[in-house]
Order: structure tokens, then sequence, then C-alpha cells
């Protein structure tokens, strides 16, 4: 079950709008295929995001996956945690596994976003391939 108060793109990040800002993760989903999740690559607070790319890098036991900003704006936050512990993405991706925080430049990008259904059939769909 994905969150319905999240908007989804299609490289399975998650972004959740609060106020101007906005939390931005990977799915549940991205977790599960990527495995233990052993170092996470953020950018630094400041930095300005691009709708579609490329922010960081997770490397996990299987594989290192690129992260795609769903959003553009600024990051305003980096989790701290993960630094520590990047194994917290695999336990709460949508929780304490947080990656970034951004300030939005154009808030109105979230309408062109997978709503939580529309994640969830594109998950099933992927699920079916394999």
């Amino acid at each position: 079950m994905v969150p319905q108060d999240c908007r989804y793109t299609k490289d399975h990040e998650w972004v959740r709008r609060e106020g101007e800002e906005a939390l931005i993760g990977i799915t549940d989903f991205a977790q599960g295929q990527l495995g233990d999740i052993v170092f996470v690559e953020l950018p630094a607070v400041g930095r300005s995001l691009n709708q579609g790319g490329v922010f960081g890098s997770v490397e996990a036991v299987k594989a290192v996956s690129d992260l795609y900003s769903p959003v553009s704006g600024e990051v305003t936050a980096v989790n701290p945690a993960i630094g520590g512990d990047p194994s917290v993405v695999n336990r709460a991706p949508y929780g304490d596994g947080w990656m970034i925080r951004a300030r939005l430049s154009s808030p109105a990008e979230l309408d062109g976003l997978m709503t939580a259904a529309e994640y969830e059939a594109l998950v099933k769909e992927e699920e079916a391939k394999h």
C-alpha cells in the first residue's frame, strides 16, 4: 500500500508536499527491488533541482541506482539519519527514510506526477513482468 498523500514517478520516487516545500524519497517498491541499501549519495543544501534530473544515487548490495527529482526546486535539507544508517530507507521509505526536502519552484509540476492509484497500477504491471 502506497501513501495516498504522495505523488509518484515512473522511476519510483515519491514526493509529499508540505506547504511551499516537499519531502522526496524512494518508494517501498524501489527499496525492495534494490535490496539492502549500504550507501546513499545526496546533494548539498542549496543545490538546484530540475524535474527529472539526477539528484543523487543509492548503492545497494545488488546495484547502484540514480535518484531522479520528481520536482524542480532548491534543496533545503538532507536527511541526516541516512548518512549514519542508510538501511533506514529499507525500513521506512515513506517515513524516517526520506532523502531530501526541497523548496518547490514550480508546484504545478506535482499535478503531472502519478497519484497513488496510478503508481500502484504501475507496480502491479512491473511485478507481472518478473
